[in-house]
């Protein structure tokens, strides 16, 4: 066979293991798990769409305290939108929100008590901070703050959520049922993102589907899990757990906190659910491709470790998995080489079978998935990109801060 041909059967054969050994990371089932005992509920704790239809246990005067935290930066335009929806939370236990104004410039901390003046609900607090200390991501150095003032209201559940993050009436009493019927200690969920652009169809479904490739859901829940991750989004927890945990002080460098966070919770001992939202959206919008570029980009390098020779190795496995398959068929094709031809096109069938169930997920088109291995290309360049700016002491820029050398989810 020609060197064409080899490198098509490679990334066949690499597509083999991705669609059977890799936890079926494509496929789109792990739900909010019901109660334990609940109709439809899976021994994993996975459940499907109609099985979250759990309540925290007993009458309202017994259902866990949750004092829900949220940091803010500059989101005043997002907040009208996402903080109304946790206000409005039909929660049967006490629950009280946070909001941590991290040193914004457009009136977020304002804006947010006229909102909760306008709309009432479950109490809100409004507090800032202060900048960060040295050591610390702006983010965890809020998370801090509030976590530290939430912890006086000595409550069961902490549920730390994004200010761009919409929740429906019911989230938060899903989230308990959740933890409390499963013994969970960390509960968290793969916010749905805003998919309205032309730019946002074709990158957004591609990053929770390489999330999930990265840290397969079915392995995260197993009761001996293969994998540790959260999604930073929409994080339900122990407050005991977190204590234990020495949460956030422990992962106070950590770009890919959400990551971070998880790993502390499992070596604390805790259990750890992750899976994909069905009533928690993000209402932020990526105006152009520029935006999405900067959301990968900023800590794409950072998950690599910032090291050159890992990124050598992600590059060089993007490309055999994702660019050599539709390259082989047109060459092949072109130069009439049957095996690179075939091998490649079966390849790239089965890619684009694998990134069905997302696109389904996210209600998009079935013909966006052919397109997959030139999204895939952009999150090359923007690797890539990553990296570039690390080496030119920009770091991980994000909202008018820069952390130039700051950590990605470390072990220990």
């Amino acid at each position: 066979m020609s060197p064409l041909a080899w490198i098509a059967f490679a990334s066949l054969a690499a597509w083999g293991w991705l669609l059977l050994g890799q936890g079926f990371y494509w496929r789109t089932d792990q739900r909010l798990p019901a109660r334990a005992g609940g109709a439809g509920g899976r021994p994993d704790g996975s459940a499907g769409p109609d099985d979250a239809r759990g309540r925290p246990d007993g009458a309202a005067g017994s259902s866990p305290r949750v004092v829900v935290v949220v940091p803010a930066r500059d989101e005043a335009e997002v907040l009208p939108v996402s903080l109304p929806s946790l206000l409005a939370q039909d929660y049967p236990g006490p629950a009280e929100v946070i909001l941590v104004d991290d040193g914004s410039t457009d009136g977020t901390g304002r804006l947010a008590g006229e909102l909760a003046a306008k709309y009432g609900g479950l109490p809100l607090t409004v507090v800032s901070p202060g900048e960060p200390e040295p050591g610390w991501t702006g983010k965890l150095w809020a998370l801090r703050h509030g976590m530290a003032l939430a912890r006086a209201r000595g409550p069961e559940f902490l549920l730390l959520t994004d200010a761009d993050i919409a929740h429906e009436p019911d989230s938060l009493r899903l989230l308990v049922a959740a933890a409390t019927g499963h013994r969970l200690d960390l509960v968290s969920q793969m916010a749905r993102l805003r998919v309205a652009s032309g730019w946002e169809r074709l990158i957004v479904p591609a990053f929770v589907y390489f999330f999930c490739q990265l840290y397969p859901f079915r392995w995260i829940n197993r009761p001996r899990p293969l994998a540790t991750a959260a999604a930073g989004g929409c994080v339900l927890l122990r407050a005991k757990t977190a204590e234990r945990a020495r949460v956030p002080e422990v992962i106070r460098q950590a770009v890919i906190d959400d990551v971070s966070l998880a790993r502390a919770v499992r070596r604390a001992g805790g259990r750890v659910w992750l899976g994909l939202a069905e009533r928690v959206d993000s209402v932020r919008p990526y105006r152009g491709l520029g935006e999405l570029w900067r959301m990968v980009s900023r800590s794409a390098y950072a998950q690599l470790r910032h090291r050159p020779l890992v990124l050598a190795g992600t590059v060089a496995g993007l490309a055999l998995v994702y660019l050599a398959p539709p390259a082989a068929l047109v060459a092949g094709l072109a130069g009439g080489d049957g095996p690179a031809a075939w091998a490649g096109g079966l390849a790239w069938a089965v890619m684009a079978g694998t990134y069905l169930p997302m696109l389904r997920y996210y209600r998009q088109p079935p013909w966006l998935a052919p397109l997959l291995p030139f999204t895939a290309l952009l999150y090359l360049l923007m690797t890539v990109d990553s990296a570039v700016q690390h080496y030119r002491g920009r770091g991980a820029a994000w909202k008018g801060r820069t952390y130039a050398r700051p950590e990605a989810a470390p072990d220990r």
